[in-house]
């Protein structure tokens, strides 16, 4: 006679797991995709940065009390409503469905290349065993409208910022007599203020799930003030190590045979400006990698969420056979999640790290860093600001890319890949409930 308990959790485990390591393949890439593109980073090299801050921001700071349903999407007590004592089976069984079709799809846009929200597919397929479980009238579709909405927002506030950046740096570097010298100057500026946008990022995105469960609101009184004090001494130790930095960063010209050190740039032409430029570029590699890393470390901290609420509320249903309004997430459920994420990037990540990084527009470390920083000052808006508009880490990033390669003119983008990204995006909703309303019904039939 078939075990229906023990199927279903080895079931959560394995669709668990599954769902992390497409999460990684897709969401991850985002994060390191400009810093590949730029070349600031080799491929290796943004799977080992990213794997470590991603694991650290999942196992340490991932969501310590995860909601029993990932945004409230219905009222989860409504399955022992309906169903009496198979509720809990009943709601075990959807979440398993959701989780398979938020990894069906995720696997589905790696392979072509599209980067779409993990978030977004998550939520469209609780959206979708929620209808079929629960009937219409019982979802939260203003929340699904407002998620929505978040589609639009992130990657139009990312993208304007990330446009006046990349104009800013064009302007007030790379159009300058001697843009290596230039780059030097500005260099610790930008490092004082990534690092207060970066404690901002972590502080109100990478450490939200620590708040909730210090029951502690990081924006009233003394908390603010520390996270204020912090950042701006964080700021300024940037500010001291990136002026002793740069001092040790040569121009490529002067790393040439010592003839080419005495010609002028007259004498040089041509091939002088572009060793400027390339000189000017290189001093941009450390703000953007410390950047992609932070991003990282905030975003394994939340989006393992994606993989790890549905599982632990499956878990704790099949577990005590009750509904819980609140689900505890088990450390091995964030450990599982953080190391199914990291070997999702490490097999398979290199798909949407090409389109993030390449196929979108050329990009250069100054360009990746003004992307990445756009992002990262995007996040921080909507961590901070009562936007109440949930923001997708790879809408922001994409939007950023975009605004970057717009500074340059519509030409520098690549409009046909840019379409089957929208295209992507539009779908992953529908996508994810019609492929989870198929696997529950699947699910039901076989095992209850």
């Amino acid at each position: 006679m078939l075990d229906v308990q023990l199927v279903l959790t080895i079931l959560v485990v394995v669709v668990g797991f599954y769902t992390a390591w497409n999460i990684g393949a897709n969401d991850v890439a985002n994060a390191m995709g400009t810093s590949v593109g730029s070349g600031a980073l080799t491929l290796k090299q943004a799977v080992v940065y990213a794997a470590i801050f991603e694991f650290l921001g999942a196992f340490l700071v991932g969501s310590n009390v995860s909601e029993t349903v990932r945004k409230k999407m219905f009222d989860p007590q409504l399955f022992e409503t309906l169903y009496g004592n198979e509720g809990a089976i009943i709601l075990a069984c959807a979440m398993i469905a959701a989780l398979m079709a938020a990894g069906t799809w995720l696997m589905f846009a790696s392979y072509h290349g599209w980067p779409v929200s993990t978030t977004h597919s998550i939520v469209g397929a609780v959206v979708g065993v929620g209808a079929a479980a629960l009937g219409f009238e019982n979802i939260e579709w203003g929340k699904v409208g407002l998620i929505t909405a978040g589609w639009v927002v992130s990657p139009l506030m990312a993208g304007t910022i990330a446009y006046l950046l990349a104009r800013m740096l064009l302007k007030g570097v790379f159009q300058k007599e001697n843009p290596f010298e230039a780059a030097k100057k500005v260099a610790p500026y930008l490092a004082f203020l990534v690092l207060i946008v970066l404690v901002g990022v972590g502080t109100f995105k990478g450490l939200k799930p620590l708040w909730q469960t210090l029951e502690v609101n990081p924006m009233e009184g003394r908390v603010l003030l520390l996270v204020i004090c912090t950042a701006l001494g964080m700021g300024g130790i940037g500010m001291l190590v990136t002026k002793r930095l740069v001092r040790n960063i040569h121009s490529v010209r002067d790393s040439l045979r010592p003839q080419y050190r005495a010609d002028t740039p007259s004498s040089l032409g041509t091939s002088a400006d572009h060793m400027d430029m390339q000189s000017a570029e290189r001093v941009f590699i450390y703000l953007q990698v410390l950047t992609a890393c932070f991003i990282a470390f905030a975003h394994g901290s939340n989006d393992v969420a994606n993989a790890v609420g549905p599982m632990s509320a499956a878990y704790q249903a099949i577990d005590t056979g009750r509904v819980a309004g609140e689900a505890g997430v088990p450390a091995w459920t964030l450990a599982l999640g953080g190391l199914g994420i990291v070997a999702g990037l490490a097999m398979w990540g290199w798909r949407v790290i090409e389109t993030i990084g390449k196929r979108i527009t050329e990009l250069t470390p100054s360009r990746g860093f003004a992307a990445a920083f756009a992002a990262a000052i995007t996040i921080l808006l909507a961590s901070v600001l009562p936007l109440g508009l949930p923001v997708s880490t790879t809408h922001t990033l994409v939007g950023a890319v975009l605004g970057v390669g717009f500074a340059r003119g519509l030409a520098a983008l690549d409009l046909s890949v840019i379409k089957f990204i929208f295209a992507g995006w539009v779908i992953t909703i529908p996508a994810g409930a019609t492929l989870a309303i198929a696997f529950f019904y699947l699910l039901k039939g076989v095992l209850l």
